[in-house]
């Protein structure tokens, strides 16, 4: 009897087994050892997958991971926060106002503009509307109502996304007509490497390595882009990639922008091939001059499959006997004449680039096609929200928190932003915990001997590394379980967010400590930001805040600082929305010109107080009515709202059919729709109705139709039904079934 972990292994193993099929049975489970067991009636000897692999963990053997769900982006609106509205520009939200015009009741957003003028948007025109994001800190300049500045920066905008995209997308094209290696298909040795994996596949990650090694076996170059948290699981996604490779008898490059992670990619790789036929060697300073120019030979007569290393790899003086794949590692932290020389690679070899830079899901669509991106959202299931607390600095406290780390065989970050006083603070920390070891690190200090700090620290010989801000973007030490940082007043959210994000890498329960010299003088803005990286404690949570920052420098990273400015300029979704337009009229793509119909309905539609008491749920369920763009997304919310508030009221359910009317009309593609006792449809003035379309349209239509075909063609209908809200209704229908 043979016991996997998962179905994955089991049919991994019913493959390499297949002869012994006769005396063997493969369950999906877990003991921590096996047994034979012998008597009269039976024999039977039963053995774990673990123990055949020899894959035992300490303490934790294997991290479950399950389908968590994935982090979402939340960009709810609250009142002061800075818009975007596409026609008037960048201003103000100042809140929802419930107002009624002849007769009508509606709810709509009040922005608020230079000069003190104020915009009306009714809320079923919310697409109209987005949050303004940019990088934090930076605050927009309001435009002013009733100029063209506005239109002026969003057509240089629209230019310039226009060239990029341009840039992109035929690139895309001209690697897609290359012809490259094309890697055979998987064998059981692949299979062997796959089933030695000592945790469980996301779903992600799963779909991921298909991706990977299904563009390998394709005949062009792969020039792919896997994006996702540090923990996530991007270097495995690597590890099969690259014996892939060697599989086919090519080498392989791992490329990381600093010595620490290449040693730690280096042990990962030696560890993921230990008991499969492959050389691993690293080129990184740790090794002499007479050791590189041994593995810079071993390289060239092809002795080293998998050299991995930093930009030392990028030399003149290295050269590879037949190199099949380059793994690259945080691009953007390579130089421009490290990246001129990565281009010359991807002209001849496959390329994989990974990165923990959070890639929006809109930007992600929008580039599909100018670039091959897989995008690992799950997290572990085992990851626990960390623990935050922002406390006035205390030694008390302090010194708890390092033993109580320490005492459970954790370490210690303690982030102090400053470098002059350094040493003060090492000297302080000392005197209170003499019995913990200290290293201290800071970007001042040589390279050679800071690397060598971190080393040690990841060796375990600290207990604590005293450092600067360095280890914001840095290793993944599933033993540093808690996070001190001095004078977190002074950083920004993105920057906590960030620094938070260093612990909580294994399962054990993480804290983070902000300390703050008192909360009496604080600033406001200060306050709000500790406020709210304690509230968000939450995984994935910073999308909800610091995670637009870090997603706008992500943007900057993927696609270019100047592209960074236009951000600044027109807010990151407008910037999305018009990338998005882009790409799609290069690809030649009918795109939507964008008319929007000119929509007036007589009737009173908006979400009731007494539906909706709060203001702010209220505003989200706006929000997402605003983003459908398919019948089919608003009744998946017209079912939520009802399951979790009852019955909609009429104005509500007024609403939702107003929503679905607009979209309705723009699948029509029509000019003006106006609902009030009639319909009154009018088309465009360039499209004219041949005879074939009109009685199309009358042998759809539930109703009698009746065709105005002048200058511009307008259609009427008679609608049925007692009050506006039914009469909307049968508007609806009328037009559901036109389309």
């Amino acid at each position: 009897v043979l016991l996997c972990e998962s179905q994955g292994q089991k049919a991994r193993f019913e493959e390499l087994l297949s002869e012994a099929a006769p005396y063997l049975t493969i369950y999906v489970g877990n003991l921590h050892t096996g047994f034979t067991f012998n008597s009269t009636s039976a024999r039977v000897a039963l053995f774990n997958d673990h123990e055949i692999y020899n894959h035992y963990r300490r303490k934790r053997r294997y991290r479950r991971f399950k389908d968590v769900t994935p982090i979402k982006s939340v960009s709810a609106l609250h009142t002061g926060d800075f818009i975007v509205h596409v026609d008037h520009g960048i201003g103000k939200y100042e809140g929802i106002e419930h107002l009624r015009v002849d007769g009508v009741s509606r709810d709509c957003l009040t922005l608020s503009y230079r000069g003190g003028d104020r915009v009306f948007v009714p809320v079923d025109q919310m697409d109209r509307v987005q949050k303004y994001a940019s990088q934090e800190g930076s605050v927009p300049i309001l435009n002013k109502l009733g100029t063209a500045t506005w239109e002026r920066v969003k057509e240089r905008t629209k230019k310039e996304i226009f060239k990029m995209a341009a840039e992109l997308v035929g690139l895309y094209a001209e690697r897609k007509a290359k012809s490259g290696t094309s890697f055979s298909k998987d064998t059981s040795l692949h299979n062997a490497l796959d089933a030695s994996f000592p945790f469980q596949e996301t779903r992600d990650q799963m779909q991921t390595i298909d991706e990977v090694k299904e563009d390998m076996e394709h005949t062009s170059p792969m020039d792919r882009l896997v994006c996702g948290d540090v923990g996530y699981g991007k270097t495995e996604v690597a590890v099969r990639a690259a014996f892939k490779a060697v599989a086919d008898g090519k080498q392989v490059a791992i490329l990381a922008p600093t010595t620490i992670l290449a040693q730690q990619h280096y042990r990962t790789f030696q560890e993921r091939m230990e008991r499969l036929p492959v050389s691993v060697d690293v080129l990184s300073r740790f090794r002499t001059k007479k050791e590189q120019d041994a593995v810079v030979k071993r390289m060239e007569t092809g002795q080293v499959d998998i050299a991995v290393g930093t930009h030392r790899l990028l030399s003149q003086d290295v050269k590879f006997r037949d190199l099949g794949l380059l793994v690259v590692d945080e691009e953007h932290r390579f130089g421009v004449r490290h990246k001129e020389r990565l281009k010359e690679f991807k002209r001849l070899v496959d390329v994989l680039t990974l990165t923990a830079t959070p890639i929006p899901r809109t930007l992600h669509m929008s580039l599909m096609g100018a670039r091959d991106m897989s995008v690992i959202r799950t997290p572990p299931k085992d990851r626990l929200p960390i623990t935050t607390e922002v406390l006035p600095f205390n030694e008390e406290r302090i010194a708890e928190a390092i033993l109580r780390e320490i005492d459970r065989g954790g370490q210690v970050y303690f982030v102090h932003n400053r470098i002059q006083s350094m040493p003060a603070m090492v000297d302080f920390l000392k005197n209170l915990v003499p019995q913990v070891r200290f290293g201290m690190g800071h970007g001042k200090m040589p390279e050679r001997q800071l690397e060598k700090v971190m080393m040690e620290f990841l060796e375990g010989k600290y207990d604590c590394l005293i450092s600067t801000m360095i280890i914001e973007s840095g290793l993944d030490i599933p033993t540093v379980n808690t996070l001190i940082v001095n004078r977190a007043d002074c950083l920004g959210l993105a920057q906590l967010y960030q620094l938070r994000g260093r612990v909580g890498r294994s399962n054990l329960q993480a804290y983070a400590y902000l300390l703050i010299p008192g909360w009496k003088g604080l600033s406001k803005t200060a306050g709000r930001r500790l406020r709210a990286i304690e509230e968000y404690a939450d995984l994935g949570s910073g999308f909800n805040i610091s995670m637009r920052d870090m997603e706008i420098r992500g943007t900057g990273n993927l696609l270019g600082e100047q592209q960074h400015g236009h951000i600044v300029a027109i807010g990151y979704d407008l910037y999305c929305r018009l990338l998005d337009e882009a790409v799609g009229q290069i690809k030649g793509e009918e795109t939507d010109p964008g008319i929007e119909p000119d929509l007036q309905v007589s009737v009173s539609a908006y979400i009731s107080e007494e539906y909706i008491p709060d203001t702010d749920l209220k505003m989200q369920f706006y929000q997402r009515l605003g983003e459908c763009k398919r019948t089919v997304e608003i009744l998946a919310i017209e079912e939520e709202l009802e399951d979790r508030f009852g019955k909609m009221p009429e104005s509500t359910a007024a609403l939702v059919d107003t929503i679905q009317v607009k979209i309705l009309a723009r699948q029509l593609k029509v000019s003006a729709l106006r609902v009030g006792q009639t319909m009154m449809i009018t088309l465009p003035k360039e499209r004219m109705l041949t005879r074939k379309e009109v009685e199309e349209l009358v042998g759809k239509s539930p109703l009698p139709l009746q065709f105005y075909l002048g200058d511009q063609a307008r259609i009427e209908v008679e609608l049925e039904g007692k009050g506006p809200a039914a009469r909307l209704f049968c508007a609806k229908n009328v037009l559901q079934s036109l389309v």
